[in-house]
């Protein structure tokens, strides 16, 4: 009788050993599933809460809308990449599972909680893909917004040509910067864009031959300097609301639902279009050398130019870099017997 007690022990131990070992597999191949389902909860959440942050740095204009986008795409392509690490780390334990069952470890019968998992990582994996797909799509919105930036050569246009100009053709510069939103005309073509904004313009003029530009009455003229002027410089700054056709050649894409993806800046480009806006101010800048000490005097005042400002620019590039001309309507000076009007040439970066 003793011994069979002890045998008895023996076999029910050797039962619930078997049955422990097979509670642990289960235990452990759940958990796994748990582990990959809160994977996916947790990243979303987490990226939840950023894309909150950046819409409140939107709405306080901490950043322009297309900051926001691009913020928000790089987020969950760093969110998505966080996924595809954390449930490769999950599926190598699922492997070393799989081996234990190889080695005879593991019962047969939970083959099928494998699939289950395996199938479940899958679906988890392009669910997120879609989701961040569509945070993609909701990027390629009909309306966009650039900072602009252009740089280049600045003169006036005397009897209709540029050439024996009084002003230095490389000394004479211009730059400009602003924003401007761009809005898709057309529906389901990506041809015809409606391109439009501010931009603060400083047109700089250099004159020849040591001259500076002197106020007489309503002319305003060059005359020679008394001095050997180092510099002189005329600036004149506008604020300018320009608007563009544009004809934007970047090709049309096909996102894997069949659904077709519109950018911009990707390719050809060509815009033509205008201006309109007011005089901020206007400065002489002359700079020489009085006495052995070198000397700048700031002239500021009207100088008799006009404080509005129209005209007409065009500009032709490939992505965000293009070639940029811009030519007043009006003339620089309101009542000079010499109508002579403003022209710049020079690069222009439009950048999403």
């Amino acid at each position: 009788m003793r011994n069979f007690t002890l045998y008895l022990a023996v076999a029910a131990c050797l039962v619930a050993s078997k049955l422990s070992a097979q509670e642990t597999f289960e235990d452990k191949a759940k958990a796994i599933a748990v582990k990959i389902e809160n994977i996916t909860k947790e990243e979303k959440a987490a990226l939840k809460a950023e894309l909150e942050t950046v819409n409140k740095d939107l709405e306080n204009n901490v950043i322009t809308k297309a900051q926001a986008d691009q913020k928000k795409l790089e987020l969950a392509e760093i969110r998505s990449k966080n996924i595809e690490t954390r449930i490769g780390q999950a599926q190598e334990e699922l492997k070393d599972l799989v081996k234990q069952k190889v080695d005879g470890k593991i019962a047969e019968s939970y083959d099928h909680d494998r699939v289950v998992i395996s199938f479940s990582k899958h679906k988890t994996t392009e669910k997120y893909k879609r989701w961040k797909d569509s945070i993609r799509n909701a990027s390629e919105r009909r309306t966009t917004t650039q900072f602009v930036f252009a740089a280049g050569v600045n003169n006036l246009v005397t009897d209709k040509a540029v050439a024996h100009s009084d002003y230095r053709y490389w000394g004479s510069h211009f730059y400009e910067w602003g924003f401007t939103s761009n809005t898709r005309l057309f529906k389901n073509d990506n041809l015809l864009h409606l391109k439009y904004g501010f931009s603060v313009m400083y047109n700089n003029l250099r004159p020849t031959d040591n001259r500076l530009f002197v106020v007489n009455g309503d002319q305003t003229n060059l005359e020679t300097s008394s001095v050997n002027l180092k510099d002189s410089r005329f600036r004149n700054v506008y604020v300018t609301l320009p608007v563009h056709l544009e004809f934007d050649f970047t090709k049309t894409k096909t996102n894997a639902e069949g659904k077709k993806i519109f950018r911009t800046h990707e390719g050809v480009r060509f815009g033509i279009g205008g201006y309109a806006g007011f005089r901020v101010k206007s400065k002489q800048i002359l700079k020489y050398n009085e006495d052995g000490h070198d000397t700048t005097v700031k002239e500021k005042g009207g100088f008799n130019t006009n404080d509005f400002i129209y005209g007409v620019s065009t500009y032709l590039g490939y992505g965000a870099t293009s070639l940029y001309l811009k030519y007043d309507l009006n003339p620089l000076f309101k009542d000079n017997a010499v109508k002579q009007n403003n022209i710049s040439l020079g690069v222009r970066f439009d950048l999403n």
